[in-house]
């Protein structure tokens, strides 16, 4: 009785398949040198996106602080004729707003054309800055996939070429490495494009806010130069 159930026992453990995890780190290694490269460029893709969004984030927040009284003093000191104190107020808040505030006031005295070209020239400029390497992040959504694509096309290659030296032999296993290229490539593409496009649409989000915001203040100000004395 007892071998018949160590014999059953033994059976079982035959027929029961090995549970098998799936390992990532694995999926890339298999995938052959063709893989690897395309893995790793991703890789380094994802890391100069992530780079970027968050240098651009931090400086855009701080940007987009302004003084909710700000505009209420630079209206005190242009009215009472206290320009270099309504410019050193400028240069201490140290934003964009303040930065075409400040040159709005720096030509105070010529013709209030002039003084709006100023202030949109200088406009041009901080906006330059605001959106700098944001354009980056666009050119990683697009390419990442593209890149993921042609891992895709490679480990199709490298099948074929298997399938053709076999001698009509097809083997699952004999197809793998290709296969495994074709896949991991274009799920690590499709992740970092998919990363970079969010990030990028987020920052030109953030952008546009803090570009409406210089408008309306720049607005303000040539609105309080047209008062009457």
């Amino acid at each position: 009785m007892l071998s018949f159930f160590q014999e059953n026992t033994a059976l079982l453990e035959e027929t029961i398949p090995e549970e098998k995890t799936l390992s990532i780190y694995k999926l890339i290694m298999d995938g052959g040198l063709g893989g690897q490269i395309i893995i790793s460029i991703l890789f380094v893709l994802l890391a100069v996106a992530i780079y970027i969004y968050f240098e651009r984030f931090f400086a855009i927040k701080a940007a987009s602080k302004v003084d909710k009284n700000f505009m209420n003093q630079i209206r005190d000191y242009v009215s009472n004729g206290k320009l270099e104190s309504a410019d050193a107020l400028c240069k201490s808040k140290n934003t964009p707003t303040a930065r075409l505030i400040g040159k709005g006031i720096s030509r105070i005295g010529k013709p209030l054309e002039d003084i709006n070209t100023a202030i949109e020239t200088a406009g041009k400029l901080e906006v330059y800055q605001l959106e700098k390497n944001v354009s980056v992040l666009a050119t990683i959504a697009g390419a990442a996939p593209m890149i993921g694509f042609l891992g895709t096309v490679i480990g199709m290659i490298v099948a074929i070429h298997e399938i053709a030296n076999a001698g009509g032999q097809i083997d699952i296993k004999m197809l793998s490495d290709g296969l495994y290229t074709a896949m991991t490539t274009t799920v690590a593409g499709l992740i970092v494009g998919i990363i970079a496009y969010i990030t990028y649409n987020h920052l030109v989000v953030r952008t546009d806010k803090v570009v409406y915001q210089m408008e309306a203040k720049s607005v303000e100000f040539l609105d309080l130069l047209n008062e009457p004395v």
